[in-house]
């Protein structure tokens, strides 16, 4: 699939798809270069998803964010117009691209990601394609509900997944043709579980695993 091709990972959850014509990062974090995003997208406000200071590197002044109230409540010198929020069930066109907001929270770890802070995880549809981004969530019945083209899924285990087996449910509980692994490597989760992940999904789902931009 062409566009799996235009999703780069940078590292824990930082996602940038560059497709039609259009920029857009989700979760920005340790970006090294400057860029001009024509939209952020934020999951949740722990400080590795929320970085005003990446958010800086990547704005110009046409860039549109859309996050949790709590997270936009943190982000300075950006116009209140440039601006909006976002919840689960959220649902809007934005520059030509479908972007809904679903649940993202823990089951077990409950103190981590409350399932009241109504944080998210996205869905964009670009030229067609379904492209989930869980956010930091395990995995939840409301999974079952939606479908996906390509699915980014966490594989770290402190705060997110209990298990790589679990992610790998998920993927299967999102109908993914494609899954991506995110979320390893830097505060927890290592290299071995994303193969792990793709020997779970052998002959399911197809997993293909990114090399850190």
């Amino acid at each position: 699939m062409e566009m799996v091709d235009k999703i780069h990972w940078l590292g824990q959850a930082a996602i940038k798809i560059a497709a039609f014509d259009q920029i857009i990062y989700i979760d920005p974090f340790h970006i090294h270069e400057k860029d001009s995003a024509d939209i952020i997208l934020i999951t949740h406000s722990h400080s590795d998803h929320l970085s005003p200071e990446d958010i800086s590197k990547i704005s110009s002044p046409n860039t549109i964010i859309i996050a949790p109230e709590d997270c936009l409540a943190k982000i300075k010198n950006i116009p209140r117009e440039k601006t909006i929020i976002s919840e689960p069930g959220f649902k809007k066109q934005v520059r030509g691209i479908l972007i809904e907001a679903v649940p993202a929270y823990n089951i077990i770890k409950t103190n981590f990601h409350p399932k009241e802070n109504q944080w998210v995880g996205y869905i964009l549809t670009i030229d067609g394609i379904r492209i989930y981004h869980a956010g930091d969530t395990e995995r939840i019945p409301e999974m079952k509900n939606f479908s996906c083209d390509i699915a980014l899924l966490p594989l770290g285990q402190t705060y997110t997944m209990n298990s790589v087996k679990e992610a790998a449910e998920a993927a299967i509980d999102v109908k993914a043709k494609i899954a991506i692994p995110i979320h390893y490597g830097l505060y927890e989760g290592k290299t071995q579980d994303a193969v792990e992940f793709q020997n779970i999904l052998k002959d399911k789902i197809k997993v293909i695993i990114k090399e850190k931009e």
